[in-house]
């Protein structure tokens, strides 16, 4: 299981406010760094695929635990 450096706390929150609080987040963090980012919206599972995308983060891992979804994105 990889470390997370940072972790931020989304759950409750509804599109887009996981990716704006992890983009404002990952932002602050250096090149390497793993943010896991904690979440209870179901979209937030395909929008963090395309914010991985369309930022060159890496998205490490995507799982899922009865209601939440648990995020490793690692910094480019």
């Amino acid at each position: 299981m990889t470390e997370a450096n940072q972790e931020l706390d989304a759950r409750n929150l509804n599109c887009p406010l996981p990716i704006l609080k992890a983009k404002k987040t990952i932002n602050k963090m250096e090149s390497g760094q793993v943010l896991r980012i904690l979440a209870t919206d179901p979209g937030s599972v395909k929008d963090f695929e395309a914010f991985a995308r369309q930022t060159g983060n890496e998205l490490l891992e995507s799982t899922e635990s009865g209601d939440e979804f648990h995020f490793l994105l690692q910094k480019k």
